[in-house]
Formats: C-alpha cells, structure tokens, sequence
C-alpha cells in the first residue's frame, strides 16, 4: 500500500531532493512522480531526504508527490527467474517490449519479475507437525529441464507445520505452507519470497575453499585457478577481451547456475550476449544454456542509478540459489560502470569526492560486493557456494587507478589482460607475467588426485620456464637468440611451443573453445617432456634444429585441434612417439 512522505523539492539528474519528508527510513524503495519512477532513499536529514531515481527523470517537477511502501528495495524470489533477462531493479525485458515495444523502456513502466499465470508442478517434501525453522527446503519444482528449485522457508520464519498445499500445478502466489510460530502467531510462506538487494542472505556456516572452478580454458584452470567460491578481478584496457573472457566463463565453467550482470556495457556487446546464448548448448548436459541463466542487462544508454543497483540485484539472486546447495557463478562486466555510477550519483548529491573524483566509500562498497562471495553450509544442511568474476576497464589500461587498486584488496585471484597479447591475437590475453592466484594451495588436493600427483611439480616447472624465457627475451632483444646456447634455446623454444599450444586457445574451434582437466594435465606433461627430453639430447651432442625438425613437434603443437576432449589417451600416444623420437637423437651422439 502506497502512502505519501513527502514531495519533490529539486531534480538534479538522477537524483531527486525531497522536502516535507515524513515516515521514511534509509535505503527505503520509494516511486516519485505521477509516473510512479522508481528510487531509493540514500540521504536523511531531518525532514529533506536525497533519492538515487533509477529511470529518467525528464519532465519531473518540483511539488510533485513522492510515494512509499515502507520496504527496502527487494527482489521478488521464486520459480521462473531462470532463462529470464532483467534490467538493473529486477524488471524483465522482455515482458517490457512486449508491452511498451522493442525501443527505450518507458517512464514508469511497472512489470512482475515472475510469472504470475503459470503453474509449476509442486511436490511437497514437509510434513503437517514438522519443526521447521529458516533456510530449509520444504518442496520442489522443476524449474528447467536442468535444474530443479527447492523452495525455501524464508530465513526469518520459524515454528510448526500446520498445513501443507497438496502435490500438483500451483502458480507463485498460492499459499504453499502455514506455520504456527513460536509465539503462536500464524505464518503463511508462499512460492515465492521477497529479500532486500542490500543485505546479505543467511547462511549456516562459511565453508573453507576446496574446489576449483574448471573453466575450460588452459591459461586459468592450470596457471591461475579461481576456486569455487573464490573471487577473480579481470583488469584490462579497452579491446584486450575481457568481456570475451567473461562470456567464455559463463558458457564453459561448471557453476549449477550463471548469472551474468551487464553493467554498463555498451549495447552492441550486451546484444551479442542476448542473441548468442540462447543458442549455446551446455557442454555437460547437452541442454541449452539459458536454461541455468539469468541475465542482467544495463547497458550504458539505460539509467546511471540502476547500474548501481544492478550488482546488488544479481548477488541476491546469487545468493537465492546458493542457499538451495546450487554452485553459482557470477560474471560482473564491468565494476568499474559501476563505480562510474557511484561517482556520478555522489558528485550529484554533493559530497566530497576521494581518489579521481569517485566517493570516499568506494572501497566499502566493492568489499561489500565481493564479501559476499563464498562456499557455505545452508540451513538444509547443503553445500552451496557463489564466485564472483569481476571485469575492471581502467582507462587507457592504468592499472593503479583506484577501481582496480581497491578490487585487488577484496579478491585473491588476478588475471591481468596484456594489450600486446591481444594485438597479437592470443586468446585469451592473460598474462603470465602480471597475473596470480591464491588459490593453488587450496585445490592442489583436487588436482593431484586426478594427475596422479604430477600437478604440482608439472605447474610449477613451467612457470620456472617462463619466468627463465622472460629474463632471456631481454637478450635476445639486444643481440638476437643465435648467440645463446643450445641449453637456454631449449627454454626460449619450450616457452614458445607452450604459448602456442597450451596457453592460447580458438574461441571459434569446436575442439579448442573448451578444454578437460583430464586433457590439460596430458598436454602440460608431453610439453614438460619435450623440455626435459630435449636438454638431455642437447647435453649429448644434438642441436635445437635437430630437435624442431622432428614430427613429433607439429604433433605437439597441433594436439589441441587434433585430439578431442572425449579422447585424451590420444596424447599419450604423442607422448611415446616423443620419448621414441628423443631416444633417436641421442642415440646418433652415443
């Protein structure tokens, strides 16, 4: 029910200052105008109050009425999120152009983020006299043929069971569930909750990391993984193919469910999203993709303020589906439109500005974020966990800029975009040299167990290599490689062949565009062989020619197109041929 707390004293933007403001509280959802725009109440003084509006304010006056329903800004939780595409506050798109047309959203345009007409099959999976408390599942739903929604008793209800709806088709605003509380009032839970976007969900426990996100591509998955639950920052200047990398993770890595948040991107790449993944096919389960997505979209044409708003709409979510034992991942492109945002609404309301001109809270803001990142325990006893990737654009590729500066505090993974490697079209553009993980220690277990305890000592071998190549390309740049020996060669043609083989990948290739750990772990090992094999040859009397001109070599640099990832023993087949074709070379120095 709306009432009204004040009216409209001033319009500056997309921030609105009220006056003759009564029964309002911070961070309160409010519609201003007579087109009911929707805002937020970010500033309180007395009587005046500042609101973030996130649609335009154009033709909004002074006097105009201002309207509340006493509740934060919320997310409407339920059946149906998945396969949808929101704006920034939880509208979805495409029940808007159905309704308004396929231009700009119309001012005031009001849509339910669920269906409210279908009816989704439910099975009950509580009985009449059960304790149930917060955050337990009491029934199910398929929700897509690939995901199948528990439905949460809200974290702030708590009593006895005294009436469950009966198994079969039911729409989201049914009752599903009556509780007695424990102070003897009446609770009735439907199939669907509201949460507020800024305050975090409840868990059971945080969990310690473990497990790796697999990604499928080389460079990250072996050199520099993310964990489950982990948080990656993605900083790169314009062109070096971060949303690339981003749209690579949401197609390929092994999350139950993708959000992808588009903040502030430009158009054309958040319209190569839209149309492209509703045509992907899950490499796992062969289903299409949308059907274990939920999208965000707020390009940087659609209102500044909801940008803000846009990450703290996806992050519940997240959150949502983390607390139903769901692995999430999160794809935030990028944090730095919004922190743009943030920069932009605080110089609106005047306050004093820190680093660059973005607000002094700026740090505050990206923990809160990333914090919220994490493996947990539900209250149903399950294990869920949300990670979080975030693209940062620092202008003109300064990585000490603030955005970038501050992220890194927060998160404990870095791939850093190389704009030489992306001139150079190496896909994709992380740096080797720049780029780290904090995670190794964490998942080395899982790796181990599946490289029969080779991982370790295969990784940190070929990081030594490159870490040799880097010190060594300073003189090959001042005197050419002819003049260094066979023996250092070895390291500048094993560093070349990893970087072609194993590091860069075909975004565009059936085969390459994905890679399994299974499939990694053999690549590295026969690269690693080529190295070890070819010094012991160089030792006894051969050269780095003899050894480039073997046919194991284009063997080897071939086997990412060549060999299938249902098929990776066919590598072991090179490798052999390796070991074969090195015992020649040295047999003719003996």
């Amino acid at each position: 029910m709306l009432e009204i707390i004040g009216k409209v004293a001033k319009v500056i933007g997309p921030v609105v200052h009220a006056r003759e403001v009564a029964n309002a509280r911070m961070l309160d959802l409010v519609e201003v105008g007579e087109d009911h725009l929707v805002g937020e109440i970010v500033k309180l003084d007395r009587d005046r109050a500042a609101i973030q509006v996130y649609e335009d304010t154009t033709g909004l006056r002074p006097g105009s009425n201002i309207y509340s329903p006493g509740v934060p800004l919320s997310v409407e939780l339920g059946p149906g999120l998945l396969g949808t595409i929101y704006d920034g506050i939880q509208r979805p798109l495409e029940v808007i152009r159905d309704t308004s047309g396929s231009g700009y959203i119309q001012k005031g345009i009001h849509a339910t983020p669920l269906m409210r007409e279908k009816r989704w099959d439910f099975t009950p999976t509580m009985t009449i006299g059960a304790a149930v408390e917060g955050g337990e599942i009491f029934g199910t739903v398929q929700e897509t043929p690939l995901i199948e929604h528990r439905l949460l008793v809200p974290p702030d209800a708590k009593g006895r069971v005294v009436w469950v709806a009966p198994a079969g088709p039911h729409t989201i605003d049914e009752v599903a569930l009556r509780v007695e509380g424990t102070s003897g009032d009446a609770i009735e839970i439907k199939f669907h909750q509201r949460w507020p976007v800024r305050t975090p969900r409840p868990s059971k426990a945080r969990l310690p990391l473990r497990l790796p996100l697999i990604t499928g591509q080389r460079v990250i998955d072996t050199l520099f993984p993310q964990a489950k639950g982990g948080t990656v920052v993605v900083p790169g200047g314009f062109g070096t193919g971060k949303t690339m990398i981003q749209h690579a993770l949401a197609k390929w890595c092994d999350a139950d469910i993708i959000v992808y948040i588009g903040c502030g991107e430009r158009g054309n790449e958040m319209t190569d999203v839209l149309m492209s993944f509703p045509e992907l096919i899950d490499p796992r389960t062969k289903r299409p993709l949308m059907e274990r997505t939920i999208m965000i979209a707020n390009t940087s044409n659609m209102p500044v303020a909801a940008r803000e708003a846009s990450i703290y709409t996806g992050i519940t979510i997240a959150e949502y589906y983390r607390d139903q034992g769901y692995h999430v991942a999160i794809m935030a492109d990028s944090t730095s439109r919004w922190a743009e945002a943030l920069r932009e609404l605080s110089g609106r309301m005047e306050e004093m500005p820190a680093d660059e001109g973005f607000p002094a809270y700026l740090p505050t803001r990206l923990a809160e974020f990333y914090e919220r990142a994490g493996m947990v325990q539900t209250f149903s006893g399950r294990e869920g966990s949300i990670s979080i990737a975030g693209a940062v654009s620092p202008p003109g590729g300064d990585f000490s800029e603030p955005v970038t500066q501050h992220t890194k505090r927060f998160v404990r993974c870095l791939w850093a975009l190389d704009r030489q490697l992306a001139n150079a079209r190496h896909y994709p553009a992380i740096s080797w040299l720049d780029s780290y993980s904090e995670y190794v220690d964490e998942i080395t277990d899982w790796w181990q167990d599946r490289s029969n305890g080779e991982w370790t000592n295969l990784r940190h071998q070929i990081l030594n290599l490159l870490q040799q190549e880097g010190k060594l390309q300073q003189v090959v740049k001042l005197v050419g490689p002819d003049v260094l020996p066979d023996t250092q060669r070895i390291v500048l043609e094993t560093c070349e062949m990893f970087k072609n083989a194993f590091l860069q990948q075909n975004s565009y290739d059936k085969i390459d565009m994905y890679c399994t750990p299974e499939k990694q772990i053999k690549m590295l090992r026969v690269i690693i062989d080529y190295y070890t094999l070819g010094l012991e040859a160089i030792k006894k009397g051969a050269n780095i020619h003899q050894l480039k001109r073997l046919e194991v070599f284009s063997d080897i640099l071939r086997m990412k197109f060549s060999v299938s990832n249902d098929e990776p023993e066919r590598i072991d087949a090179i490798r052999e041929k390796l070991h074969r074709s090195m015992q020649q070379v040295g047999e003719m120095f003996e």
